[in-house]
């Protein structure tokens, strides 16, 4: 995990209001003042409060809340929303935008990918982590939309990381951050899942030699990723690396981030999909069960040990995501699929009743009380109920 000027938020009291919720419930469709666009209504009715909704309803009138710190002219969130949480947004955007079919946001994506390059040409920066979101997020709006520049995009992004792998520390592996910026080297969890899942999505993406050549490094990122003992014992993935002897390395025992669960899962997904490797599924699942069973409070919901800074409040959301493109892979009628629906149901149920302000705002506590709002705090928690929403 990257630590930037971090600051801990004060807690409010929670309040909430449902005067815009049953004003919007009355019509067919979700007007633009109370989300955007329509909203499907397939999932079945939630209640809470004094109303009855569905996930999809709850996630429109959140994404309309997340757009208000939405900069047009930068194409970026408000501070403390930085800029691998942008594109985690915009992430957000576009799988809301596939559940529910509402279309309201895709000039949002677009002028995001055009005006956000002014603050980094090409997507590229010192970390490769966080050109690992950005691809993640062209991938995602080319899935949506078609639109061929963004996955031409994301194979710029994703050769730029692959420049990074070196095989003189730990055996293999990018670094976290570039060792051009004359840092300490560290090779981490997060930023070799985000090369494992960009690379299986290029792959399943192209055709030909092109697809191979990307399903090669999925490949030889998940070999050498299984083997570089960032899985502890417990099934949970540790933050990264620390040397040993020689060009070998060992876990550090750093935190069990939630995102290090849950990015995992849908390079797994993806690299299924490539080569069908029957172990792969199996491992995915043993993650998130280890997750569901130890991140989390008495109640099931999901939970990190802290979420002061402004890192540290996008992970859950990660995980409840990548969770969902798990959930898509498995049969329907499995015990597995049930237990990660009923999962998402209880956070997203959680963040409604117990973690939400005026205005539909969603704070960090997902299990409650509200602390405070953001973009990063807001995309989370969308995340979880755009899960809830897929998963019915």
């Amino acid at each position: 995990m990257r630590h930037k000027k971090e600051k801990i938020m004060h807690r409010n009291s929670p309040t909430r209001s449902f005067a815009l919720l049953a004003f919007c419930l009355s019509v067919v469709f979700v007007s633009a003042g109370c989300g955007g666009g329509s909203v499907s209504s397939s999932s079945p009715p939630v209640t809470g409060g004094s109303t009855t909704h569905t996930y999809s309803q709850e996630a429109a009138f959140g994404i309309q809340t997340l757009q208000k710190w939405y900069v047009q002219s930068s194409g970026l969130y408000l501070a403390p929303s930085g800029w691998w949480e942008t594109a985690n947004s915009m992430t957000t955007l576009a799988n809301y935008e596939h559940v529910t079919g509402d279309t309201a946001y895709e000039s949002v994506l677009a002028n995001t990918f055009a005006k956000a390059q002014t603050t980094h040409a090409n997507f590229i920066d010192s970390y490769d982590d966080d050109e690992g979101w950005w691809a993640l997020a062209l991938i995602d709006a080319y899935d949506l939309t078609g639109t061929q520049s963004n996955l031409i995009m994301a194979e710029t992004i994703f050769a730029d990381i692959a420049a990074e792998w070196d095989t003189t520390t730990c055996g293999g592996g990018v670094w976290w951050e570039k060792p051009s910026s004359g840092v300490t080297e560290y090779k981490n969890a997060i930023a070799n899942e985000l090369f494992l899942t960009v690379a299986a999505k290029l792959a399943n993406r192209n055709t030909g030699t092109t697809s191979a050549g990307y399903l090669s490094w999925a490949q030889e990122e998940w070999t050498w990723f299984k083997a570089s003992g960032m899985i502890n014992p417990q099934n949970l993935i540790n933050d990264g690396l620390t040397a040993s002897t020689g060009n070998a390395c060992i876990n550090n025992g750093k935190t069990t981030w939630t995102y290090n669960q849950g990015v995992i899962l849908g390079g797994l997904v993806e690299l299924y999909k490539a080569d069908q490797d029957p172990t792969l599924l199996p491992q995915a699942e043993t993650i998130a069960n280890a997750t569901i069973a130890n991140l989390t409070t008495p109640s099931g919901v999901l939970t990190e040990w802290t979420i002061s800074g402004t890192d540290a409040p996008q992970f859950k959301g990660v995980f409840m995501r990548n969770l969902m493109a798990l959930y898509g892979a498995l049969p329907s009628t499995s015990a597995q699929s049930a237990q990660y629906k009923a999962f998402a149901e209880t956070n997203a149920n959680s963040i409604w009743t117990n973690d939400q302000a005026a205005g539909y705002e969603f704070g960090a506590h997902w299990e409650g009380p509200f602390d405070s709002a953001d973009a990063t705090r807001q995309s989370s928690a969308l995340d979880a109920l755009v899960a809830a929403a897929a998963m019915q």
